[in-house]
């Protein structure tokens, strides 16, 4: 406990022995300093820290959200434990962009790309399940549900809500469903068990342009889809060359588990 006379009173700071050692070297004031250690304890973290913030002074130095530590925390962790490997298809998206038209045309539901999508994701899962798996200390768990997650940006980070038994919904349940978690995601109102667990995700950032890009599997799912933008571009029918449609996804799948 370091003591500090002020104009005003006495203040009683907290601080490890290092940090009263160096603010008494360095001449360093504690009180501009907020301590993240126990009871507010000034630790070597938050007088290191701070140093930068005083030598830099286009740095702003800022306490992360929890929701952006446990984002930081869970992909350093996935990125060097789990073997990913990588898979990317264009798809010719002609056929459902007509698709969507005609169902948005006849339903007062207005369905998304990405409501298409994941009904598209949960009937491939269907038919293949042996994708339907996770790999959890060392042995495979597979589910009999299809419970499709989907990626959704918050001003403090990523958290994936969860589409279940989607293979099961119609196009409609699922964007009024889609809807509802994302307008609970950015109120903060999602249950724990709207976005824990899941058969895999959907990362979808083509409305913002991105063309294709490769996504961070979301333990304990085994797999996870990063799809991109639909592009206008020349592309050739039976070797005829015409103007479509077209879009890349890439998968990034867990190697131990799938292959």
């Amino acid at each position: 406990i370091t003591e500090t006379n002020t104009d005003k009173d006495k203040q009683i700071i907290l601080a490890t022995p290092f940090v009263k050692k160096f603010s008494k070297d360095n001449n360093v004031d504690l009180t501009l300093i907020k301590g993240s250690g126990p009871e507010g304890r000034i630790i070597k973290k938050d007088i290191q820290n701070f140093k930068l913030q005083i030598n830099d002074e286009n740095i702003t130095i800022t306490e992360p959200s929890s929701i952006r530590k446990i984002i930081a925390e869970r992909t350093t962790k996935t990125k060097n434990e789990v073997p990913h490997f990588y898979l990317t298809i264009e798809t010719r998206m002609d056929k459902l962009i007509n698709l969507r038209k005609k169902i948005n045309q006849n339903s007062s539901i207005k369905i998304s790309f990405n409501d298409l999508i994941i009904k598209a994701c949960a009937m491939a899962m269907f038919k293949n399940p042996e994708t339907n798996l996770s790999w959890i200390d060392g042995k495979i768990h597979q589910y009999k549900n299809i419970n499709i997650s989907i990626a959704v940006a918050l001003k403090e980070g990523l958290i994936t809500p969860i589409i279940n038994n989607a293979d099961k919904k119609g196009l409609s349940e699922i964007s009024t469903e889609v809807k509802s978690l994302v307008k609970k995601a950015n109120q903060n109102k999602l249950l724990p068990e709207e976005y824990s667990g899941g058969s895999i995700t959907i990362s979808n950032l083509g409305m913002f342009g991105i063309t294709e890009f490769k996504a961070i599997i979301n333990p304990p799912q085994s797999s996870i889809i990063a799809v991109g933008s639909i592009l206008e571009k020349p592309v050739s029918n039976d070797g005829i060359i015409e103007l479509g449609h077209t879009m890349k996804s890439t998968l990034s799948a867990d190697h131990r588990a799938l292959d």
